[in-house]
């Protein structure tokens, strides 16, 4: 049971992840939270009931390359100042 005040999420409630960490193995890439709920590093989870949930990323934003910007033109103010 829980003692944190306010107390940690239960491990079937939505916001399971908000737990407290109780123990932490990053060198294994998992961490232990309050609720009995583990966590794994790719955001997969595994419940104190032995249900696993897979990983749930949020989608990677897709890249568009835009158009090369055109060169500014040289000023004569800027000429004068290379020469």
């Amino acid at each position: 049971m829980c003692q944190h005040q306010p107390p940690c999420p239960p491990a079937d409630a939505p916001d399971r992840e908000a737990a407290r960490i109780v123990a932490s193995h990053p060198e294994q890439g998992w961490s232990l939270l309050c609720n009995g709920v583990v966590v794994f590093e790719d955001t997969g989870v595994l419940l104190p009931d032995g249900r696993s949930i897979p990983p749930h990323r949020p989608d990677q934003p897709k890249v568009t390359a835009g158009r090369p910007r055109p060169p500014r033109p040289v000023t004569a103010r800027a000429a004068g100042a290379m020469s």
